[in-house]
């Protein structure tokens, strides 16, 4: 810098007019482009990248709002699932309606499977009767299990009673809630979930869970 500094000062006030035969317009335009390239370097050095705080700073606003999102993301899922199971839980009550009417002989359907049917190609029978969507008729869809079944009548031979319920595949990540629909009085009930809860099994398990 002092070099550059005396450089300039000797340029544009030379007295020396035998050592630098042109006009002062001229060499002080000279004196002042070099000494801008000679202060270049410095001046490139002090414009850097992020400084090492500023990037932990980046980092951890990002992190804070990753800490937001991730729960309520995580909520919105849940949610978006339990709605998907009350609707697959009426489905498979409508389906075990059709059944019993279509199969009188049988009455409703002795499990999920005899609802449902392969994806092509399926040929109505008591085993397979091509009722419900086979995704549902498999046993899981949107992050819950599936169980339908139909029950003996006292003094008959066909099935006179059902269930249809639903439980979270895992719970507190997939689902909260079980689900369920019985014979009784054909409404959606529901109870919290714990950890490796089953679909209500039976009729009675159902009709002890809180009416939505």
């Amino acid at each position: 810098m002092e070099t550059s500094g005396a450089l300039f000062l000797f340029l544009t006030h030379s007295r020396c007019a035998g050592v630098f035969p042109v006009a002062r317009e001229f060499r002080f335009e000279v004196a002042t482009e070099l000494q801008d390239t000679l202060q270049m370097p410095k001046t490139i050095q002090g414009v850097g990248g992020f400084s090492l705080i500023e990037l932990l700073i980046v980092v951890a606003v990002i992190l804070v709002l990753a800490v937001i999102a991730v729960p309520n993301l995580l909520r919105s899922r849940i949610a978006a699932n339990e709605a998907s199971a009350i609707q697959s839980v009426r489905q498979i009550s409508s389906a075990e309606m059709t059944y019993s009417g279509t199969y009188p002989s049988v009455g409703y359907a002795p499990d999920l499977a005899s609802l449902g049917g392969p994806i092509a190609g399926c040929i109505p029978d008591p085993a397979h009767a091509c009722i419900l969507d086979s995704v549902i008729s498999s046993g899981t869809k949107s992050g819950y299990k599936f169980f339908a079944a139909g029950f003996v009548g006292v003094g008959v031979a066909t099935n006179t009673t059902f269930v249809a319920s639903s439980a979270p595949l895992n719970f507190n990540a997939t689902g909260v809630r079980l689900f369920c629909i019985a014979t009784d009085d054909g409404v959606v009930r529901w109870k919290p979930g714990a950890p490796a809860a089953l679909p209500a099994p039976d009729v009675p398990t159902c009709i002890a869970y809180s009416v939505m």
